[in-house]
């Protein structure tokens, strides 16, 4: 029940919303239907025909609710081409149904998801190629200048005449009053959403132009003269006197064409125009939709299939998603696809009932409209935003664009994705993997990451990187994040492996290769953890320096690979640590990530305050004396806590009312206090929080060293290795915004190699 009167309130908010919207499509879908047919060379009717199927069926099937269908321009010459082959138009109707049978099938079997292919530079240059592409074509038929008006991108098709030539001569053939009807209609249109008086208007802008140019062109008529818009500038709707008249315009297809030799062909080549140019269409037209919904791409080839089964039943052209009029659509307002069924029972009853009143709507009024909505689709914005993201999108962009307006629709579209895909190949020849020298405890890795998808185009980048690697040296193929590599590059990998490689002393490790590919498997053959002769060999300084190496890695995210499962069987029964590190008890505080070791690496003694206890001081002795560790890191974290509530504790705040309850907490707020001489808090209250956080680091640091003086008084042992240079302890705090550890009371660092 809930369900429902949501239902209901919510067709209460949109319905006002989408009866306009579908009414101002209604008015610009119908010249544009009946232009398109002509340019087809199919009868006026049978686009009439198809802009009520693609409202009405289209409509009501598709998932669309921002998509408009009806005939369209970019079929013009497929049509004309299969009238001509099948030869004659009632042929041509029987392929039209089959294939829409055949959209149908491509729905079923989900092949919608072509579109999700495009690149979105392609589809850009698509919106604003058509854009453009009214524009230009509106602009003689603002003037009056109508003598081949035959809808949207159809002066795309071979003809003596381009769009350039015809509005070089726009100027010198205008009709005064179409002109006065078109130039006034596109000034309300500008201005309507600057006039605070016009935007109280109950109605959207482009059905008020459309009412406002009705009015004016009977004024003009009384006017007479030269003034006077003559039929040629009006809308031309076939007119029936009675019923019998108007079935006689409509043709329905024969049946015998189905053993015609070029039938199949024919439907065929229709399904794959009108399939794609409808997944791109309405691809486009969802990057339009304030909402951002998503249109089910198999269910739109099924609508889009019924639909032109239907047309091809009852004498129609062809349909797809056309941008002009779901352009226009989502313009004037519409919230869902209510808008294109209804814009297509308008068709149907305004055809039927009201031929003569159309009749009178100038078509100077209704170019206006498709003006506007083509700047809309091609603002200067647009195109800079697309400068700002590089060539490699601006470049695909713009050829898209070049390629639609001067070709057609589909060849433009290709022409743009081909171009497209050079540059998405372009950039795998120059990236296709990622060469990267680590430096690991056994000695450095020259690690090759390889792409995605590696293709035979890749096999040179990837003999060079091979060959980069010094006799001696160790390779690891990396191939986590591949799903594809080409036969050539696998035979590329298996020549190196177990011929060069041994030939050059190379030992070569391989990740990520052994679910996918069953004559290489996954092995880590370099030392990428601490062993007994590796600890053996290093210094307290070497250590440290290593430490300082693996956190700049893990600031800046450049992690070393390893094989964790690897380490773990290989520490199960041993470890030799490089460092233990006495840190605090935040979670904030992973030691093995802030130093980029693997697992054996290091150990860790957590107590929150970094406090000596009997406890700790025998770690701190196992790791040092017992396990071999070089390094003691007594390590702080910035911004402590605990830290903060010492000072306040001080200060005598009533903020921690905790402390008196925890009489172990208590003793570690203590220790920490014993270091606050080190610091100034005169003017606590008074700083600023930024402020506040350096006293306290402050008074970290400061109980860092009390606490190291701690350890080597209190730990003969401890304090005997360091005297020998055989054990450095140092004090660290880590900063938990940057990830960067500051090492403090230390020796300078050593160079690599030391």
């Amino acid at each position: 029940m809930a369900s429902s009167e949501q239902s209901s309130t919510d067709l209460q908010r949109t319905l006002p919303a989408d009866l306009t919207a579908g009414m101002v499509v209604f008015l610009v879908a119908l010249p544009l239907c009946l232009g398109i047919a002509l340019a087809s060379n199919a009868s006026p009717f049978s686009g009439l025909v198809a802009g009520i199927v693609g409202g009405v069926v289209v409509g009501a099937l598709s998932g669309s609710h921002t998509s408009v269908s009806g005939p369209a321009a970019g079929l013009t010459a497929v049509v004309a081409a299969q009238i001509t082959l099948l030869g004659s138009f009632p042929a041509f109707l029987t392929a039209v149904a089959v294939a829409g049978a055949l959209q149908i099938v491509l729905g079923l079997i989900r092949a919608g998801s072509i579109a999700a292919f495009v690149p979105s530079s392609v589809i850009k240059g698509l919106l604003a190629a058509i854009g453009l592409i009214l524009i230009l074509k509106q602009l003689p038929h603002l003037v009056g200048h109508d003598a081949d008006f035959i809808g949207d991108m159809s002066f795309l098709q071979p003809d003596e005449r381009n769009t350039f030539s015809e509005l070089a001569w726009t100027f010198f053939n205008l009709h005064p009053g179409a002109a006065l009807v078109g130039l006034l209609s596109l000034l309300l249109l500008v201005t309507w959403d600057q006039v605070k008086w016009l935007q109280r208007v109950p109605l959207p802008a482009p059905l008020a132009v459309v009412l406002a140019g009705l009015g004016l062109g009977l004024v003009l008529e009384q006017v007479g003269g030269a003034w006077r818009i003559e039929s040629t500038h009006l809308v031309q709707v076939p007119v029936a006197g009675s019923l019998r008249e108007f079935l006689a315009f409509m043709q329905f297809p024969d049946v015998t064409a189905l053993t015609h030799p070029r039938l199949i062909t024919s439907a065929i080549t229709i399904a794959a125009v009108a399939s794609l140019e409808t997944l791109l269409n309405v691809e486009a037209v969802d990057k339009l939709d304030p909402q951002r919904r998503v249109t089910p791409a198999n269910r739109e080839l099924v609508a889009q299939g019924v639909g032109n089964l239907t047309a091809g039943l009852l004498g129609g052209l062809p349909v797809t998603s056309v941008i002009v009029r779901s352009s226009v659509n989502l313009n004037a307002g519409s919230r869902t696809k209510l808008s294109a069924v209804f814009h297509g029972i308008l068709l149907l009853l305004c055809v039927v009932l009201l031929p003569a009143w159309l009749n009178r709507i100038p078509l100077s009024c209704l170019a206006a409209v498709l003006i506007v909505t083509g700047f809309k689709l091609s603002k200067p914005k647009l195109f800079r935003q697309m400068w700002h993201e590089g060539l490699n999108q601006f470049l695909p962009f713009v050829v898209t664009i070049a390629a639609i307006v001067l070709t057609d629709l589909l060849v433009g579209i290709l022409i743009g994705l081909g171009f497209a895909i050079l540059f998405i190949l372009r950039s795998n020849l120059r990236r296709p993997l990622i060469q990267v020298v680590e430096q690991h405890l056994g000695g450095r890795v020259v690690r090759v990451e390889l792409a995605n998808q590696v293709s035979f185009l890749n096999r040179a980048a990837l003999s060079k990187a091979f060959d980069t690697v010094p006799r001696g040296g160790h390779l690891m193929i990396d191939a986590r994040n591949t799903d594809y590599i080409d036969a050539d590059v696998l035979d590329l990998i298996q020549e190196f492996l177990h011929e060069v490689a041994p030939a050059r002393g190379v030992q070569v490790s391989m990740v990520g290769l052994r679910d996918h590919y069953e004559q290489l498997h996954d092995r880590v053959q370099y030392i990428d953890y601490t062993t007994r002769e590796l600890q053996a060999s290093l210094t307290p300084a070497k250590v440290l320096q290593i430490l300082r190496e693996g956190n700049e890695r893990f600031r800046t995210g450049e992690r070393l690979t390893r094989d964790l499962n690897r380490q773990r069987e290989q520490t199960a029964d041993h470890q030799h640590p490089l460092a233990i590190v006495l840190s605090g008890a935040s979670s904030r505080t992973p030691v093995e990530l802030i130093f980029d070791v693997g697992l054996g690496d290091m150990s860790c003694a957590r107590v929150t305050g970094n406090l000596v206890s009997a406890g700790v001081l025998g770690s701190l002795e196992y790791a040092c004396v017992v396990a071999g560790a070089k390094v003691i890191v007594v390590m702080g974290h910035s911004n402590s806590a605990v830290v903060r509530m010492a000072i306040e504790a001080a200060l005598a705040r009533n903020g921690h009312r905790e402390l008196a309850q925890c009489q172990h907490l208590t003793r570690i707020v203590h220790e920490i206090q014993q270091s606050l001489s080190a610091i100034d808090l005169q003017g606590w209250d008074a700083l600023d929080a930024e402020a506040r956080r350096e006293r306290i680091d402050d008074l970290y640091r400061a109980h860092l060293r009390r606490t190291i003086r701690l350890i080597l008084e209190q730990s003969s042992a401890l304090a005997a290795l360091t005297r020998a240079r055989q054990l450095l302890v140092v004090g660290a705090m880590y900063d938990v915004r940057s990830g960067a550890v500051e090492f403090f009371d230390t020796p300078a660092p050593v160079t690599a190699g030391t």
